[in-house]
């Protein structure tokens, strides 16, 4: 037999190399990235539109509500009955009747107002609720004995019967007693009161309906708040943002509650 060359007895096999080196890690698959769901838009669901027919006014006059029930811009409400109602905090002054739901956050707008010392103790109400039949004699008198001026022009600064917010029970038009000529005045707005209620009266529930320059076209208030609760799911919060939803949906306040 030939004997094998000495350089070839010392080299070993191939497979024998391959044994002593480390065998490759298994590569661990790669996770797919799981999508973020995407929640769908949000459909506000308006309430049923208000009655659509003629209605007439001051015994002067039919007129004709629009397509969504507004009568010269102002939508319909339902009137409170007197017995649902409760006296409003006497420190307001006078005699004045709200829904008890907006009670609790009335008297925590009126604390935190009664702790600055810039208003203390002046905040007013000038009107709460106005039952139907008084906001025909508001409305009404406004128009001349003689048929001067026109329900246009009327329902600019006063809304008609059956159309007014101050109906439902959940409205306010503040005052304050160290300016008493501004109380229901464009110029309530630059008193320290006024001015208050702009920064504040949001943290407690209330926006301001009409504000400078609204698109719902009618006159700016800047006295006029109406309550819908600091949230949802506040105790009766519901039924007022319900009674509102066209008019917080289609016209937002300013300042407004989310």
């Amino acid at each position: 037999m030939r004997a094998i060359p000495a350089l070839v007895r010392f080299v070993p096999p191939l497979c024998a190399l391959a044994a002593c080196a480390p065998a490759p890690a298994p590569v661990a698959p790669v996770a797919a990235p799981t999508p973020t769901p995407v929640a769908p838009p949000r459909v506000v669901a308006l309430p049923p539109a208000g009655p659509t027919g003629p209605v007439e006014l001051c015994g002067r006059g039919t007129v004709q509500r629009t397509g969504d029930g507004r009568l010269f811009n102002h939508f319909p409400y339902p009137d409170m009955p007197a017995s649902a109602l409760i006296g409003a905090p006497t420190t307001l002054g006078g005699s004045c009747r709200i829904h008890p739901a907006m009670a609790g956050d009335l008297d925590r707008l009126l604390a935190a107002a009664d702790a600055d010392p810039a208003i203390a103790g002046t905040l007013r109400a000038v009107s709460c609720h106005r039952s139907e039949r008084l906001q025909r004699q508001t409305f009404c008198g406004g128009i001349g004995v003689n048929g001067s001026g026109s329900f246009a022009e009327r329902a600019w600064a006063s809304a008609p019967p059956g159309h007014s917010e101050h109906s439902t029970g959940y409205v306010i038009d503040f005052g304050t007693s160290t300016a008493p000529a501004c109380n229901a005045e464009a110029c309530f707005a630059a008193t320290p009161a006024g001015r208050w209620l702009r920064a504040n009266a949001a943290r407690f529930g209330f926006e301001m309906s009409f504000p400078a320059g609204n698109r719902q076209q009618v006159k700016w208030e800047p006295w006029h708040w109406r309550w819908v609760g600091t949230t949802a799911g506040d105790a009766g919060a519901a039924s007022a943002r319900s009674i509102f939803l066209q008019a917080r949906t289609r016209f937002p306040a300013q300042p407004k509650v989310d």
